[in-house]
This record gives structure tokens, C-alpha cells and sequence, in this order.
């Protein structure tokens, strides 16, 4: 499986499950339709997952989901991207490439007025769900690596700092005031 393979499962995901937004719903039915396939697929899925979660692995998206959230621990920064990761390619795409972006999700500015956590550790389970619901046996842990890159410097700030996360991330601080 490839990332392209990947998001297609996710998209196929999204589309069963009604209007997309329930990000767990998405994480167990993309777990269900992988599970359909060979195991060696479900194995090579669990890298590209985490390909996709490393290269989700930056300060600036950092600083919009704690912005977001309310605050975002390691972890939470983790599930976080679980959950944008259930958002789909183009969500992903775009917060990966301007978290300011983010804002204009309908699920941020709703989250925005009842301050609702936007977080999915299941998404980071699909792979091992689906090896487990295909094979009854746990995931190799020797199928996947995880290398996140060093976070950038320039982006070593207090994110509780409202008039920075203001100038840098200017959309999804407006939400947030």
C-alpha cells in the first residue's frame, strides 16, 4: 500500500460514514475495509501512516492545534493529527502546508464555539486493528519505523502567548479571542 492507496481508503471511509465528520467512525471503518485486504498490505499501511503522521510533525501545525485545543500536550499533538488525518488528503494537505488553514474547516470553527477537543488516537490504530480483525494476530512491530524531523527553531515560542500565535497564525487565532 502507498500513500495515494491510503487516502483512498480514507476517502472511502469518509463516504460511508454519515457527513464525514465523526473522526472515530472514519478510523473504524477505514480499519474494517483494510482489514479486507492482504496482510502485507495492512503491514505497509502502518508505515505510510506513520510516514503521514511524521510528516504532520512540525511547530507551526503544533502551535495551531494547541491553539485549537486549548492547549496540546505530546500526546495530544499525536492525536490531533490522528484526527486530521481522518479530515482526509485535502485537509491534511493544506494544514500540513498552512496550518492557518485550518480555520477554514468547518469541524475547527464549530470546535471554536464549543470548544470541543479535535482529537482521534484511533486513526493511529487503523493498521493494528485491521491486522488483528484479519490475521487475530498483533501487528509486527518491526514493519514500521517512526523518524520525526527536528521542529523548527523558529517556531520555539510559549503558545500561550495569544499576540504571537496572533501574528503567525492570524485565521485560527481570530477564532480563538
Amino acid at each position: 500500500m502507498d500513500t495515494a492507496e491510503l487516502w483512498q481508503l480514507i476517502d472511502d471511509a469518509r463516504a460511508q460514514v454519515p457527513h464525514g465528520g465523526d473522526a472515530e467512525a472514519v478510523a473504524a471503518r477505514a480499519s474494517s475495509l483494510l482489514a479486507e485486504r492482504p496482510a502485507g498490505e495492512i503491514r505497509a499501511a502502518q508505515q505510510v501512516l506513520w510516514d503521514l503522521m511524521s510528516r504532520s510533525y512540525t511547530a507551526p501545525l503544533w502551535a495551531a492545534a494547541y491553539t485549537i485545543n486549548g492547549g496540546c500536550s505530546d500526546d495530544g499533538f499525536d492525536y490531533f493529527r490522528g484526527w486530521l488525518i481522518a479530515q482526509g488528503r485535502e485537509a491534511y494537505e493544506a494544514a500540513v502546508s498552512d496550518p492557518d488553514s485550518l480555520a477554514g474547516l468547518a469541524a475547527v470553527r464549530e470546535a471554536a464555539v464549543t470548544w470541543e477537543e479535535l482529537e482521534c488516537e484511533p486513526v493511529l490504530a487503523i493498521a493494528w486493528d485491521a491486522h488483528l480483525k484479519a490475521t487475530g494476530q498483533e501487528l509486527p512491530g518491526d514493519c514500521f519505523t517512526i523518524d520525526y524531523p527536528l521542529l523548527d527553531p523558529e517556531w520555539d515560542f510559549d503558545f500561550d502567548d495569544a499576540d504571537e500565535v496572533a501574528r503567525r497564525l492570524p485565521r485560527t487565532a481570530a477564532l480563538h479571542a
